[in-house]
């Protein structure tokens, strides 16, 4: 399992869990539906405040994982498929 900085915490967490896993602590992440808002995710990193991410299709969770404010993906429950996603495969070929 990769895993991945959880912000300025000094703690490391899964890069992808399904939604309610206890092992990323959202009440301590800004946590979003998207990467859209770009100004959020750069705020939070600054502060040192995990970004955790809802995605629920591979090409969220591709989108998600390559920006390095990103410290965890939630997946859907119905798409435990997703924890699978070869995402090296993916991104480098």
């Amino acid at each position: 399992m990769r895993e991945r900085w959880f912000g300025a915490s000094g703690r490391r967490v899964p890069e992808m869990v399904v939604e309610g896993d206890t092992a990323v602590p959202l009440e301590e992440a800004l946590v979003v539906d998207g990467v859209e808002d770009v100004d959020a995710l750069a705020a939070a990193h600054r502060e040192g405040r995990p970004v955790v991410v809802r995605c629920a299709d591979e090409p969220a969770v591709r989108g998600a994982l390559a920006r390095p404010e990103v410290s965890c993906v939630l997946v859907p429950a119905a798409r435990t498929d997703l924890l699978e996603l070869d995402l090296r495969r993916l991104t480098y070929g």
